[in-house]
């Protein structure tokens, strides 16, 4: 079902469009002079100008980190990083809904989506509120001749470089801001050229609830020039970035400048596995959301949906269904489900994806088509489902980033394993049963990072996700990411 376009809501951030980086706690001009235009994709209408960063951008902003991180930031007591964090925690409340307005005018996910993140995000400062003063090295025991004590600390890294996706920037960005602000570490961040109104708005507030200047810098811009400065700074220790495959292979190679410590959530296309004996009720939605959640602009989309050949048929039928039952439209509408693809290139990549699947044999099964009507000035597409999918076929093998969802048939547990496993690709993946048996080998044998049982995309600040093989490494989220922007000190003393 689509819905019309309502009119475009004011919001306070918006009545001065032009937006400078945010450097010293100050917005500045891109020392260029150039900006370029950012645009609701809902609409196709431009709501903002940024500054257009360039390599003498992130040189200053660096800079104003370094300096951060030497002088009064490395002064905070844990105990005054965790109050920063408690008063993030009661502005992000305070102004939540104004937060949540932007993200949806910006990048288009709708306000059911959006709104709906505002205990995750109090949960999210909370938990990292905690770990600022739940760092600890050890007392070790040592071999060494003489009176030798021998302990490790936890120090901070020093100058993270952060590199935010479009598909989620207001959650994105706090994988970066908790880390370093239960840390110690300072930011600079480089929010993605399609949606970076909701990283500049939310550092503000950061300054507002008492963080010193030049702890958290912005720089808005391109990723082929200041995304690539950035990675590329030698005064940047540490580099968090989410994105494509081959803009993380580029970053590897980039942070060979001065060996940096490196965080990469990468591609995905994960297995969703659905075994006859599946609750359907449960497994049909399930399934569903878990590729048309924010137009499937999501990294651990389970994309590729292997049924159990027996209920097939069924269930391609109640997906097309229930694809039906969702409503598509400017995120601005409460009644809306799906919002729009990012970017008319998002757009054309999406549909250029559904005309590859139809001439390599892939049956359509629902949807297929960009909206048009009321609809046509935005970048949207129907919910698209296709059956009959070969694994060795495009649409099963690369990340389309759109809601298209693939459906393959398998015979048994084994074969399904075997197919889930047969990709580059290791971020997510799920397994819908009654049977504990079936749930726990699959849990086991599903080569991901993450694996969802009778549920899909949950995720726990205190737990945490990542990916093996081409999906990246390291961790957001848990005790193993706090750490990440640590390094063991260790302390040898001769107290004879």
């Amino acid at each position: 079902m689509n819905s019309h376009t309502p009119a475009a809501a004011p919001h306070p951030y918006l009545t001065q469009p032009d937006k400078g980086h945010l450097i010293d706690g100050r917005m500045v001009p891109a020392r260029s002079g150039r900006s370029f235009d950012t645009v609701n994709p809902a609409t196709g209408q431009v709501i903002a100008r940024l500054a257009e960063g360039s390599a003498e951008d992130v040189d200053i902003a660096v800079a104003s980190a370094r300096r951060a991180f030497e002088g009064p930031w490395s002064r905070f007591t844990p105990y005054q990083r965790q109050a920063l964090l408690v008063r993030v925690h009661e502005l992000l409340d305070r102004h939540f809904d104004e937060l949540a307005l932007l993200e949806t005018l910006d990048m288009g996910a709708p306000l059911s989506r959006t709104k709906a993140f505002r205990s995750y995000l109090q949960q999210v400062a909370l938990y990292y509120s905690s770990q600022a003063v739940n760092t600890a090295g050890e007392t070790l025991p040592n071999s060494l001749p003489g009176s030798i004590m021998t302990m490790s600390l936890k120090a901070p890294v020093g100058v993270v470089g952060g590199i935010i996706p479009w598909n989620g920037p207001l959650i994105s960005q706090w994988w970066l801001l908790g880390g370093a602000l239960a840390t110690g570490c300072t930011l600079v961040l480089k929010p993605a050229e399609d949606a970076s109104l909701s990283v500049l708005r939310m550092v503000e507030l950061l300054h507002e609830a008492g963080m010193p200047e030049g702890v958290v810098n912005v720089v808005t811009g391109y990723g082929a020039v200041a995304g690539e400065a950035l990675a590329r700074h030698p005064g940047v220790d540490r580099v968090a970035f989410t994105g494509s495959t081959e803009t993380g292979q580029r970053i590897i190679e980039a942070s060979t400048s001065n060996i940096k410590r490196l965080q990469l959530e990468l591609g995905g296309k994960s297995p969703d596995i659905v075994f006859a004996d599946a609750d359907l009720d449960i497994a049909v939605p399930g399934a569903a959301m878990a590729v048309f959640n924010n137009s499937g602009q999501v990294c651990y989309a389970g994309s590729r949906l292997f049924v159990e050949r027996s209920i097939q048929a069924e269930f391609v039928e109640r997906l097309a269904a229930f694809g039906k039952t969702l409503r598509v439209g400017n995120g601005l509408d409460p009644a809306v489900n799906l919002g729009p693809l990012i970017s008319q290139k998002q757009l054309d990549r999406v549909l250029g994806y559904i005309d590859i699947a139809e001439k390599e044999g892939a049956v359509l099964a629902g949807g297929g088509g960009r909206l048009g009507g009321e609809l046509a000035g935005g970048y949207f597409v129907e919910p698209t489902i296709f059956a009959q999918v070969r694994n060795d076929m495009r649409i099963a093998r690369e990340e389309i980033f759109g809601p298209v969802i693939s459906v393959i048939p398998f015979d048994t547990p084994d074969e399904a394993l075997k197919l889930a496993n047969d990709t580059v690709y290791g971020l997510g993946g799920a397994v819908w049963t009654r049977n504990i048996a079936t749930a726990l080998t699959m849990a086991r044998g599903i080569q991901s990072g993450t694996v969802w049982v009778n549920c899909y995309g949950m995720v726990d600040p205190a737990v945490g996700f990542g990916g093996i093989k081409m999906s990246g490494y390291g961790n957001k989220g848990g005790p193993h990411h706090v750490d990440a922007f640590l390094y063991q000190k260790n302390v040898y003393i001769n107290h004879g």
